[in-house]
Formats: C-alpha cells, sequence, structure tokens
C-alpha cells in the first residue's frame, strides 16, 4: 500500500491505493490539471457566475437582440440574475430569455462583461428574461416566437451545450452562434446540469445521462409545435445526452413526425467511439446524412480519452471514413486555427460562414464542380467515400462523406 499526497497552497489531499492504481490515478489527475492549465490561459479574469443575466439593459444602436427560449433540468438559482445554477432539479423548468449582442461584436467571440450586469455597448447583455411556469407555457411562447416568422420559414434550432458550462455561458454561446449565422429560426436552449467547474467531470457526465428523458420531452414539445423545421446542434458532452435521447425515441416506436427533422450537428462529440457505433446500430442508416464536426487536435477531448482509459472520442476521431460509412457527413476543422487554447470551440466559428457552407453541402462532395485532384478517394473507390478540401471565407477544412 502506497500513499501519494497532492498539496497546493490551500489544500493537502492523501490518496492511498496500490502502486498501479495510484499511478493510473495520478496520470488521470495530471491531464485534468493540464486541461485547466490551458483553459485558464486562454479564459477571463472571472467566469459569469451570479448576476451576468440580470435584465433591464437599454436598447443601444447598432446591438442586435435574440429572443431566447431555454428548457432545462437545472435548478432555480435565488440570487439575482443568475436564473439557473449547476445543481439538478426536477421537473423540467422553463424560461425566456432575450440577449443583446454589442455593435462591436466580433464573429466567433462572446464580448463578456468584465463586472456583472455588463454595459450594452460592449458586452453581451440581458434585456428581459423571466422563467415560464410549465410545458404549456413553454409551447405557447414557443408558437409566439414562430407565429412572427413567414409560413415557410418557420424553424426551430435546439442547442445542447457540453461540459463544465455555467447557464450564462451556455446562453451567451448559442446567442453568439444564432447572431453569427444570421438565423432566422427560433432558438431554443436546452441546459442540462453541468456545475461549470472542470474537477466536476463525473458529476457533469451523470447529468448529461440524469437528463435524457427531459431531452427526449423537449424535443417531442418542439416537434408538437407550429414549427415546420426542427433543427438540433449539439457540442462535447451534450452529444452524449443528444444521441441518447434520440435513441429512446427510436427505441420507443412513438416516433415524432420525422418530416420536419433538419440538419442534425454533432460538434466535437465527447463520446466513446465504440458506444457511439453501437448507437448507430440502433439507429439504422439515416435517410438522410447527419454531421459530425471534429478535430484531431482537439486537447479536451484529449483529456476526455486519458481519463476514459485511452477510449478514443468521436469528435477527435481519426478514422474518419468509418463515419462516413455510417452515414455521417464528417467536418474536419483540424487546419483551422482556433480561437481558445484547447481548440474545443473550433465549432464556433463555422456560425459566421453557415449559410455558405450549408450551400455547399446541400450540393453534396461528389457533385461539387472544380474539386479535380482535390478531391481523394478514402478506403476505396470515389463513388464510396470522397474527401473534399473547402475554404469558405478563409476557413480551411475538409469534407469526408459518402
Amino acid at each position: 500500500m502506497v500513499t501519494i499526497s497532492l498539496m497546493d497552497a490551500q489544500d493537502c489531499v492523501c490518496i492511498r491505493g496500490t502502486p498501479a492504481a495510484l499511478v493510473s490515478l495520478a496520470r488521470r489527475l495530471s491531464a485534468v490539471a493540464a486541461l485547466a492549465a490551458a483553459s485558464l490561459s486562454g479564459a477571463c479574469a472571472a467566469r459569469p457566475e451570479t448576476g451576468f443575466l440580470a435584465p433591464g439593459a437599454g436598447i443601444e444602436a447598432g446591438a442586435a437582440a435574440h429572443t431566447m427560449l431555454v428548457a432545462t433540468t437545472r435548478k432555480r438559482d435565488e440570487p439575482p440574475g443568475t436564473f439557473f445554477d449547476g445543481e439538478r432539479a426536477s421537473p423540467l423548468d422553463f424560461a425566456r430569455i432575450e440577449v443583446s449582442v454589442p455593435a462591436r461584436h466580433k464573429p466567433g467571440e462572446i464580448e463578456w462583461a468584465s463586472t456583472a450586469p455588463g454595459d450594452p455597448k460592449t458586452d453581451f447583455v440581458v434585456r428581459q428574461a423571466g422563467y415560464l411556469e410549465g410545458e404549456k407555457a413553454f409551447v405557447r411562447a414557443l408558437n409566439a416566437q414562430l407565429a412572427t416568422r413567414p409560413r415557410g420559414s418557420r424553424k426551430v434550432l435546439l442547442f445542447i451545450h457540453g461540459y463544465n458550462t455555467m447557464f450564462a455561458e451556455g446562453l451567451y454561446r448559442f446567442a453568439q452562434l444564432v447572431h453569427d449565422a444570421k438565423s432566422p429560426a427560433v432558438p431554443v436552449l436546452f441546459t442540462w446540469a453541468s456545475r461549470g467547474e472542470l474537477t466536476q467531470y463525473v458529476y457533469d457526465t451523470n447529468s448529461a445521462t440524469t437528463a435524457r428523458d427531459d431531452l427526449e420531452r423537449t424535443i417531442r414539445l418542439i416537434f408538437a409545435s407550429d414549427a415546420e423545421q426542427v433543427n438540433i446542434l449539439a457540442h462535447s458532452m451534450g452529444n452524449w445526452v443528444t444521441v441518447e435521447a434520440l435513441r429512446q425515441i427510436k427505441i420507443s416506436g412513438d416516433l415524432p413526425p420525422i418530416g420536419k427533422l433538419g440538419n442534425l450537428v454533432l460538434a466535437a462529440p465527447d463520446i466513446d467511439v465504440d458506444v457511439f457505433k453501437s448507437q448507430m446500430r440502433r439507429f439504422g442508416k439515416p435517410r438522410k446524412p447527419f454531421y459530425i464536426v471534429l478535430s484531431k487536435d482537439d486537447k479536451a477531448l484529449g483529456a476526455s480519452r486519458f481519463i476514459a482509459g485511452g477510449q478514443e472520442r468521436l469528435g477527435a476521431e481519426s478514422h474518419t471514413a468509418e463515419l462516413a460509412e455510417l452515414g455521417a457527413v464528417v467536418i474536419d476543422l483540424s487546419d483551422v486555427k482556433a480561437t481558445d487554447s484547447t481548440n474545443h470551440d473550433k465549432f464556433a466559428q463555422l456560425a459566421e460562414i453557415a449559410p455558405q457552407l450549408e450551400s455547399t453541402l446541400a450540393h453534396g462532395v461528389h457533385r461539387r464542380p472544380g474539386t479535380g485532384a482535390a478531391q481523394e478517394a478514402l478506403g476505396g473507390s470515389l463513388e464510396a467515400i470522397v474527401s473534399v478540401p473547402v475554404q469558405i471565407l478563409g476557413l480551411p477544412m475538409k469534407i469526408i462523406a459518402q
């Protein structure tokens, strides 16, 4: 039996165990520490723990407002301007929040306030906000937003955030995506009970798993609304709860009107590759392709892989041809320079080029004119799997599809 002491300026933790077990644990702790150091090196001085969602910001010239609907498994938080914390709650709760994006916003970024609640001239701030009491109120609010769009354009974009995400962080990231993409869809945020702490990976994993039924319920409510099309975007660990919820819907046999499903995008998915393949066997090959956005230099998923005993994560998968065979279109951002130190949030940079990227994907990689020698076959004939390097507004990527 061996004892290891882990010490810093404030704490001393003693761990007992066999040498082999302690070496394994020490390596995993080192991976988490490395991830923390990388994250903090590029982070703002303070994270938005309390008060950063205080409503009441004025209307600033040039600022843009986005009305976000929220469905959550988080517990309501008492401090003003916070709304929800990282603890789990039941039943499913709802809110409506209007976010203002400053005129001097830089695409791909979130202009965080240095102190709460922020300045609408320079920061992401909240104009109006309030809880919605129950499912019926949520659906009424959703249909009211859809009614402001013309028929044929009544779309919903559902976003599910990832690990280590406070409520304000998930909300403002989604607002950034909607704003940069100039999306006409009604934005709906599903936010599960992440504590927003790097050391809470296991808690967050269990929270995501616990939220499966509530995400399924949220998806069913949206499909039963007046929406004509429902698009789904998940990031990081949010992909785990998303794919699990969709799997539950498939198993139930009680399918929502599938014709309403638009694009399904899995960005930097923190899912064990073998688990994902087993999930896909349950789904079967989809009628229309879904999209996996990945980067082979994703440091956050590298740490996740180490914590998981070396099992490859879907968002850093190097065997992209295998994913294409499952029915996915893979968007490889490995050559894109990240704006965050962990290379985990590259997907946020896609929002600005969303219309051009959607047009490229709609034409299909086989049929894109002018690809010539840049188009390469992977693992078989050109008709099977192809990989096409693409640059859109200077953003280099590779699209792999069947």
